[in-house]
């Protein structure tokens, strides 16, 4: 058979290529995106959180009442149209709490994860671009954090700086510290030694510049992916904070104070507890789904 050879013409024993056998090859992002699209757990995960996330931006135009407004002559009421999910002892609508509850989990999920993420990130770059002493003293401090299980390490730094959702930020943010430093650490040590790092080190780059420019953006992928499952865990840390009375402060509508303040009439009304158990379960199996999509999707041995 007869291929075609330059200017269109046939060369002599070679097979004619496929049409389309030459394709523009795809990044380590488009591919991953396509992957993602293919996974229909993770775009569950997805859409119910792009939905919580809709639901958060839209409280006071989504819900039907006021979450801190009070009718005792409603109190403990089954859920009907009028209250789509009953009302609380103090007669305060659930859904309606529950929607501005979304705001606020949101909320201390993203902006915890975030502060874990900067300095987890920060010290993990440092330590592992740089090695030595430097090194050495900051995974032995994160060690001896490590040492205590998250929810303890957050109720000690609580019961340091107080209670309130600003300070429960904080807390989920340093027990989100070690997960960050130490996946950006191993990162940067498989990473330093590649021709690129040792190239742009030999034009006279600078530290800051090779670890900004060139080794973070490469290990961006596990980043982000330990950022989406940590929002979860922030979120479900920040409920049993508040399930504790060391977070939220009524009448703040936050889902742990809720469920906590439901637990006694569970025999009663069993919805004022059952609820906002539910919005927790939801929202932490859609961002645990999403991550657990992402890092399938990111993971570079199943390109093709």
């Amino acid at each position: 058979m007869r291929g075609k050879g330059p200017g269109n013409k046939a060369v002599p024993g070679v097979l004619p290529l496929a049409p389309g056998y030459f394709r523009k090859p795809r990044s380590l992002w488009s591919d991953a995106w396509r992957r993602l699209l293919r996974n229909p757990v993770a775009m569950t995960g997805g859409v119910i959180a792009i939905l919580l996330v809709a639901v958060a931006l839209g409280a006071r135009y989504v819900a039907p009442y006021d979450p801190v407004a009070q009718d005792l002559a409603n109190s403990l009421a089954s859920p009907s149209p009028t209250h789509l999910a009953g009302t609380d002892v103090h007669g305060r609508d659930i859904f309606s709490r529950i929607i501005y509850g979304t705001a606020i989990s949101l909320r201390i999920g993203f902006l915890g994860m975030l502060l874990g993420c900067l300095i987890g990130v920060t010290l993990g770059l440092a330590s592992g671009y740089y090695g030595g002493w430097l090194d050495m003293v900051i995974m032995r401090l994160l060690d001896v954090q490590l040492a205590f299980p998250g929810l303890l390490l957050a109720i000690c730094i609580i019961a340091v700086i107080g209670p309130g959702l600003e300070n429960v930020i904080v807390a989920v943010g340093i027990f989100s510290v070690p997960m960050f430093a130490r996946v950006t650490r191993g990162q940067v040590l498989s990473l330093k030694q590649q021709d690129y790092v040792l190239a742009a080190r030999m034009m006279g780059a600078q530290d800051g510049r090779i670890m900004i420019r060139h080794l973070l953006p490469n290990a961006l992928a596990p980043i982000l992916v330990i950022a989406t499952l940590r929002i979860a865990t922030a979120i479900l840390t920040a409920a049993s904070l508040s399930f504790l009375g060391l977070g939220a402060q009524p009448p703040t509508p936050e889902w742990g104070a809720m469920l906590s303040d439901g637990r006694q009439y569970l025999t009663i009304a069993p919805h004022v507890a059952t609820t906002p158990g539910l919005a927790i379960l939801v929202t932490v199996l859609s961002f645990n789904l999403l991550g657990d999509g992402l890092r399938d999707a990111l993971d570079p041995r199943l390109r093709v």
